[in-house]
């Protein structure tokens, strides 16, 4: 009986990451940590931004990877596609790895008649997808799409049950974050204070997020007054910016609540600044699998999340968190005011949270878990 020899797989591979943009998000970050992984371990990464970008894209030519930008300007923007056809050309790509739905149906014509596998990662529940022109672009790229990864159980779920996805193609794949960029010790903590300018006995809820209506920052500010009446040394720190700063700032104003909310903006170091917090919450009501989140857990911080999305593979009730239902503001103030009257329970979720997330969603960890969803893509 003759046996056949073990198929030969590409080591390194070169892999073409492709994203919307690198400005900072959830999405953006965490492609950025596994891109940067992914270079150290020595395969050749590329990152291909359809749109202009600044953000992460500094931050990875740092690290010695290849930043191409498309200038996209149009839903099919016929200069990016040639862009990013020439790059996978000349990069001879193994590996083309599109984050989300408008990279996918970019890669995928981008790709047509040349050798790269096509993966694809969803990350998040797809409230974009109502959307009939975005969601008839996207699996029609679905059909040059060699396997998909999906940031969670719940957004596995959701794609793979809505019969979007095909189940023998789809993968289940954490978020992952380099863990050991943070800490919650004192030093980090007055650090951060003092950048700040909060006192050291301050009690600080803190939120990170773009500043968009799904995030709803606005119950969080709403919930003050009523936290405050019990616990006035109470400051609410929210770090982001969007579409809704204006508005949220006009909350803020009306309610005259000045002097205790924060609205710090976008933050380029947000890992330093989260160890200032006592609290963290996110009141979203939609979520994949949160790398704001997976950071405050890392940093050791008490969180109050929503039921939604990827929250609850992070979040533990009354183990690593508590979990409260969206657009329910009596619950939102019920939880915040638990932890603010608490602090042996904040402690302990806290501890709880940080090990968890070491344990199981490290940039290490991500890094394998994509190893074998491009193995998994690759002929033979």
């Amino acid at each position: 009986m003759s046996s056949h020899p073990p198929v030969s797989r590409p080591h390194p591979l070169r892999i073409v990451h492709v994203v919307d943009s690198l400005e900072v998000g959830g999405l953006e970050r965490v492609t950025a940590d596994l891109a940067m992984a992914q270079h150290q371990a020595g395969h050749r990464v590329t990152v291909f931004s359809l749109f202009t970008t600044d953000g992460l894209k500094a931050e990875l030519q740092q690290a010695g990877i290849e930043v191409i930008e498309g200038h996209k300007r149009a839903s099919l923007d016929r200069g990016a596609l040639s862009l990013l056809r020439r790059t996978l050309r000349q990069q001879r790509a193994h590996i083309v790895h599109a984050h989300n739905f408008v990279p996918n149906y970019h890669a995928a014509l981008a790709g047509l008649g040349l050798s790269a596998r096509q993966v694809c990662t969803l990350h998040d529940m797809g409230s974009r997808l109502v959307n009939p022109r975005l969601r008839r672009l996207f699996k029609l790229s679905l059909l040059r799409t060699h396997q998909v990864a999906m940031v969670g159980s719940q957004v596995h779920r959701q794609h793979t049950g809505s019969g979007l996805v095909p189940s023998a193609r789809a993968h289940v794949v954490l978020n992952g974050i380099p863990v050991e960029r943070f800490e919650g010790s004192a030093q980090a903590r007055s650090k951060a204070r003092a950048e700040l300018g909060l006192g050291s006995d301050d009690l600080v809820i803190g939120c990170v997020g773009r500043l968009v209506p799904l995030k709803n920052h606005h119950r969080m500010i709403e919930v003050m007054p009523r936290l405050l009446a019990r616990h006035p040394d109470l400051r609410l720190l929210i770090i982001g910016d969007g579409e809704r700063a204006t508005a949220l700032r006009e909350l803020v104003d009306g309610m005259q609540l000045g002097k205790r909310v924060i609205l710090a903006g976008q933050r380029q170091n947000v890992g330093t600044l989260l160890p200032a917090l006592d609290i963290f919450a996110l009141p979203s009501q939609t979520e994949g699998l949160s790398i704001a989140l997976l950071e405050a857990c890392a940093t050791g911080l008490a969180v109050v999340a929503t039921q939604v999305g990827g929250n609850v593979e992070i979040i533990h009730d009354n183990q690593t968190g508590l979990l409260i239902p969206a657009d329910d503001n009596d619950a939102l103030f019920c939880a915040l005011d638990r932890l603010a009257s608490d602090a042996g329970l904040r402690r302990e979720l806290g501890h709880r949270a940080s090990t968890w997330v070491r344990d199981n969603a490290s940039v290490q960890a991500l890094m394998k878990a994509y190893e074998h969803v491009y193995q998994a893509a690759l002929p033979g």
